[in-house]
């Protein structure tokens, strides 16, 4: 009989064999590959020393195709919590050093055990994906076990934040739950994420196309818009969802920490009063615009190759976390468009779900025209953003910065949205299409149409009638723009409001 020392010698050698996962020589090539282990991964995310293993030596149950005979240790995924800057955070990472990650029924139960861990503690999941897929000797329950990290998702989804990490091959179902989750980081080089790989879209259609144009961290970031983040290797990876982190509450019932923050609350920059060209026509940056506003011209871009013609962004006034949507006037002079819809929309519901306030810079000539558009479902896509909007309780605050023409001047969060303080620029040009178009339509048969053309744009392009009407409340300079922004989210610190009772409205998607 063995003793109590010897009893516990056999436990730590399994828990070295665990820490091992599919032995050295694969360890090595996934180090040669430029990918960290998945214990490597997890050290990496956490503050030192803090997290904790849970579930490490459940196995497999298979016993089909000579499954009884293999070992797979922890069931080729690592599952724990621990803390993220001083903040609890539960996560699992995918090991491919262990039968290439591939998700069999255990591997998927200890997954929603740790998402089911995290919705009762209210702190936020993140997930580390780098599987061949499912394990097709375990066929139905493999799949089975997808669908019960899916349903997860979509329970945890606006209660937690849920962010997913794509750090080596996600492919076939196992993309739905990072497309369901919140946040999406990708890896440049080392990650990939698609429904078909090239051989079966070769094999079908004939296309030829890489791994990593079909489904890599820039094409998903750029193209299609489903990864919020390229990174450039995984240490940077890990950094930036860290600094994620420290912008969102632990789930819907708090607020964003406020950050301690060395910069003056009534900081007025004289360089807003002279950023927006005088012609309307001449592009400038938002971004510039955006930055001198906000603590210490932080901003954490999301999306930030994708849709390059509207911004949304995490930023702070006042150390109190802010989602920002703000058009662009460098690319398709600030237009919107379908992709532009898409991505405000999303990072609106966002913000809303979790309790963050929402800052909204307009400068936008309208929605972007032609068949492309029409064709795609324009109409579609930008309900989308104009329900986002409306359905939001948090704070809102919007500040007309130049051009609000028309529809697009009402999809970007107008007082009948729901703005709760609607600040314009002097320049500001509120008005259903620009004061020189208008003007050649009404007077157009005026044998004195110039005069009274000129009269019109002197009265009409201005934020003036706007404000006469009720629609904006201050009319301020541009170098004030920070003070009033801050001034203004702590007057709605306490807002509230109700909508009426339902199970959940039918949104445009």
């Amino acid at each position: 009989m063995a003793t109590n020392q010897e009893k516990i010698d056999i436990l730590r050698q399994k828990l070295a064999e665990m820490k091992l996962g599919g032995g050295q020589k694969r360890i090595d090539k996934q180090h040669a590959s430029g990918k960290y282990t998945a214990r490597e991964r997890l050290e990496k995310l956490f503050d030192l020393g803090t997290f904790t293993e849970i579930s490490q030596f459940i196995q497999h149950r298979c016993t089909n195709f000579g499954m009884e005979k293999k070992e797979i240790p922890g069931d080729g995924v690592v599952i724990g919590y621990g803390m993220i800057h001083d903040r609890l955070v539960y996560a699992y990472a995918e090991d491919f050093t262990v039968e290439g990650g591939s998700l069999g029924e255990m591997h998927a139960h200890k997954i929603c055990q740790v998402q089911e861990m995290a919705l009762k503690m209210g702190a936020p999941i993140i997930g580390i994906n780098d599987s061949g897929g499912a394990r097709i000797q375990e066929g139905i329950d493999a799949l089975s076990g997808f669908g019960s990290i899916f349903m997860n998702n979509t329970k945890a989804s606006g209660v937690i934040p849920q962010i997913s990490v794509i750090m080596g091959p996600c492919a076939g179902g196992a993309v739905y739950s990072p497309a369901l989750t919140d946040f999406i980081f990708m890896v440049k080089n080392t990650s990939n994420m698609f429904i078909t790989g090239p051989a079966v879209i070769k094999s079908v259609t004939a296309e030829e196309v890489s791994a990593e144009d079909l489904g890599g961290a820039v094409t998903h970031s750029s193209v299609s818009g489903v990864a919020h983040f390229a990174c450039e290797n995984e240490d940077d990876c890990i950094e930036k969802i860290k600094v994620l982190l420290d912008f969102l509450p632990s789930n819907n019932m708090e607020e964003a920490p406020i950050a301690d923050i060395a910069d003056d609350p009534n900081r007025q920059d004289e360089g807003l009063n002279s950023i927006i060209p005088d012609s309307s026509n001449i592009p400038y940056d938002m971004l510039d615009l955006i930055k001198s506003c906000v603590d210490t011209g932080e901003v954490y871009q999301v999306l930030e190759n994708y849709a390059l013609n509207i911004i949304t962004c995490f930023a702070r006034f006042d150390g109190q976390t802010v989602g920002i949507i703000a058009n662009q006037p460098k690319f398709l002079a600030g237009c919107l468009d379908i992709n532009a819809s898409d991505k405000a929309a999303r990072f609106i519901r966002f913000c809303d779900s979790f309790n963050i306030p929402i800052v909204t810079f307009v400068d936008v000539p309208g929605f972007l025209p032609g068949t492309t558009q029409e064709y795609g479902g324009i109409i579609r896509h930008g309900a989308k953003m104009l329900y986002a909007y409306c359905e939001a309780t948090v704070p809102k605050v919007t500040i007309v910065v130049r051009k609000a023409y028309g529809g697009a001047y009402i999809g970007m969060c107008c007082r009948q949205l729901g703005a709760d303080m609607v600040f314009a620029w002097p320049m500001a040009e509120i008005a259903v299409m620009g004061a020189d178009g208008a003007a050649n339509i009404i007077f157009k048969r005026d044998p004195d149409k110039e005069a009274k053309k000129q009269e019109y744009i002197k009265e009409f392009q201005t934020p003036y009638k706007a404000a006469e009407h009720g629609y904006v409340d201050c009319v301020i300079e541009p170098k004030e723009t920070r003070p009033r922004i801050i001034n203004a989210l702590a007057m709605l610190y306490s807002k509230r409001e109700e909508r009426p009772a339902k199970k959940h409205g039918n949104m445009p998607l």
